[in-house]
Parts: structure tokens; sequence; C-alpha cells
């Protein structure tokens, strides 16, 4: 195989992430991981998947572009990823464009963080991730912890 197709190979399967079913991502994750998911927030899990996935078929090939790739997707994860603060009770905050995803159902339900600290959820604009998660379930739910970011997962723990 070319260095051409093996590129290829790896920029399709990279791209066709967003649209493969959350049950494939959690078991591509225990397959190239061979570790427990650390959180459900789906795009920072496409984004080390898509990390390693390049990683796997170039660090042999490229390592010098695999190190370069190395430090801009860490800075990136610095920059975006939740901070925990101390306490019960506080909230967490998420960058603007993070996205959470959730299986409640039989539906896949995506929440985007805004830049004003809202979120937005089928359209329509949202104060908490609380009122989503209400909405979702039909009953009281804490947002934070519907969508996985209180307890263990915060902190990088397997549930």
């Amino acid at each position: 195989m070319s260095a051409s197709t093996a590129t290829s190979g790896v920029i399709g399967r990279i791209a066709r992430l967003p649209d493969t079913p959350f049950e494939e991502i959690k078991s591509l994750w225990r397959q190239i991981f061979a570790t427990p998911m650390p959180t459900h927030n789906r795009q920072y899990l496409e984004r080390r998947i898509a990390y390693r996935l390049q990683e796997l078929e170039f660090a042999q090939q490229q390592p010098a572009v695999l190190d370069r790739n190395k430090a801009r997707i860490d800075a990136l994860l610095e920059r975006t990823k939740p901070k925990a603060k101390a306490g019960r009770g506080e909230l967490v905050k998420l960058a603007p464009g993070t996205v959470l995803t959730r299986e409640f159902g039989d539906a896949v339900h995506r929440v985007v963080a805004m830049p004003d600290g809202q979120f937005e959820y089928q359209g329509r604009s949202y104060r908490s991730l609380t009122a989503i998660s209400n909405e979702i379930t039909g009953t009281r739910w804490s947002g934070p912890a519907f969508f996985g970011l209180r307890g263990k997962s915060v902190t990088g723990g397997a549930k």
C-alpha cells in the first residue's frame, strides 16, 4: 500500500467519525486505547480517536509530523477541556462550541455551549444544562450529572 493510499484511508476514517454511531465510537475507543473511556463527551472522544488513528498510521513514517500534531492537539485540548471546580454544586465552565452528547431513550441528544454561557438544544437557548436534562427526561435531574460532567468523569477517572 502506498503512503497516499494509507493517508486517504486514515483521513476517510477520521472524516466518518462524526457520523459514526456512539456505540461504535465506544468500541473503537476500547480497541485502540485498551482503556475505559474517560468521558462521554463525544467531541473529546472523536478528537482523541482521530489523533490516535494518525499516530498509529504515521508514527514510523513521519515522526516529525507526529510531534507537531501532538503539540497542537495538546494545546487545543488544554484550552477547551472543562475545568472542575472544588465544591459540590458548582458549575463546570465549558468552552464555547463544546458539544455535549447524551444517548437517552431512543434518541441522541446534542447540546452546544454558547459564548454567552447559555446552551443551545434543538434550536432553543437554555440558561442551564439542568433545564435541558429536565426537558429530555421529564423529571428533575442534575444537568451536569446527566451529561457526565460530575464525579469521576470530570477528573478523568473511569465510570
